[in-house]
């Protein structure tokens, strides 16, 4: 499994031509504790950049965009009983949906780990 990140602070693991999305360690530690989250539901088309889910903490709400293009195959369901899965394991069992992806292409636009670490490291 290859892991890309955005620099809107998503990341994405991809394996063949499905993947699964989530938000970032830093992004979480930015929104501070996390009390709602609004996956998409499955079979919505996503388009890379666009509008993907909401995530809202006591601090403020966000969107969070898909990094690629997409047909969303689930939505992670723990995050409405136990949102703050996002502020607990934000790169694990938080993660927010799945997609199958539409242009394998547009991970070329993503950077790796050590990129996404620099990029950070410089906010």
């Amino acid at each position: 499994m290859t892991r890309y990140f955005t620099k809107d602070h998503e990341w994405i693991d991809v394996a063949g031509d499905t993947a699964t999305v989530g938000i970032t360690d830093y992004a979480q530690s930015q929104l501070g504790d996390v009390v709602f989250v609004e996956v998409p539901e499955a079979g919505r088309q996503l388009v890379q950049g666009g509008d993907a889910a909401v995530v809202e903490s006591v601090k403020a709400a966000s969107d969070v965009y898909a990094p690629v293009s997409g047909e969303v195959t689930e939505g992670n369901a723990a995050l409405s009983d136990t949102p703050d899965l996002v502020n607990t394991a934000p790169e694990g069992d938080g993660w927010f949906f799945k997609l199958k992806l539409a242009d394998s292409s547009e991970l070329d636009a993503l950077m790796d780990e050590a990129a996404y670490k620099e990029f950070v490291s410089s906010l």
